[in-house]
């Protein structure tokens, strides 16, 4: 079986959908986040497609995933429990799940606009963002870029990044082969499978050049709360701190003994922290 045939076979069963090297299979019957036929909504921004799902009823949350091997599906513990309150905007990020990667590189703006693009396709004014990593960073873009349509900001594992601070790689199709029923449900879904290596060099290239610092933090207005594992790899707890001293509005939860993804080691925890500040 090629894997164009092995892709449309999985498409039409709609498997369950799994995290990046989940030990513990899909709940049965629980929702596909990211492959959800009944919310999917798709909006054209700038030169790519997105796909985005909407959730429940209330102040409008735009949750955006990691990159690479992130997926909308990682971000499922938050959906479920933000759809009790609020109306929940779970968008997959250019390149991946089921959104298009577009041409040419990826900017600070480019993420700001895609993020506008979700919410003013939804007649949205203004938006509160819960991003993760990636989704973190593109969060940081657009509360930079369009001050007057945030109204809070939660950053999971991402903070100050500056070209030369780190060297990043990114060999997506190599990391995928790491989990041979993850890569074969993505890749099942994507529009543009091909382009999966395309898509890690991108990303790699944004980061090792783009400038998280005081200068885009600056102009950060709405509160935001920066919330990090304490032994994140990927965005080491000195980063997080100094991204904390120079957001003007900002609050800080530091969840011991986790990594980069910390909210799927101890959500009570995460949990715990955001409730009160998107309530608040």
């Amino acid at each position: 079986m090629t894997l164009s045939s092995m892709g449309q076979l999985l498409a039409q069963t709609s498997q369950p959908l799994r995290n990046f090297m989940q030990k513990t299979p899909s709940p049965e019957g629980g929702i596909p986040y990211g492959n959800n036929s009944d919310s999917g909504r798709f909006v054209q921004s700038g030169d790519a497609k997105l796909y985005y799902e909407v959730y429940g009823t209330g102040e409008p949350i735009v949750v955006l995933h990691g990159g690479g091997l992130g997926t909308t599906y990682e971000m499922a513990q938050f959906i479920d429990s933000l759809k009790q309150d609020f109306m929940v905007i779970a968008v997959s990020t250019r390149g991946q799940g089921k959104s298009e990667l577009g041409s040419g590189p990826t900017t600070i703006m480019q993420k700001a606009n895609d993020v506008l693009a979700v919410i003013e396709a939804e007649k949205l004014e203004k938006v509160s963002v819960l991003g993760f990593s990636d989704g973190a960073y593109s969060g940081y873009c657009f509360a930079s870029t369009y001050p007057d349509k945030i109204e809070k900001l939660v950053a999971i594992g991402a903070g100050e990044e500056t070209p030369g601070l780190r060297t990043i790689t990114l060999d997506l199709p190599k990391l995928f082969d790491l989990d041979p029923a993850f890569r074969d449900q993505q890749l099942a879904i994507m529009p543009e499978p091909h382009r999966l290596k395309e898509m890690g060099e991108r990303m790699a290239a944004f980061y090792n050049g783009a400038s998280f610092s005081k200068e885009l933090f600056s102009k950060i207005t709405c509160p935001v709360l920066l919330l990090s594992g304490e032994n994140d790899r990927n965005a080491p707890l000195n980063t997080i701190i100094n991204a904390y001293h120079m957001i003007p509005n900002s609050q800080l939860s530091i969840i011991p003994n986790t990594g980069h993804v910390c909210f799927q080691e101890n959500f009570d925890a995460v949990w715990f922290a955001i409730r009160p500040f998107l309530k608040g």
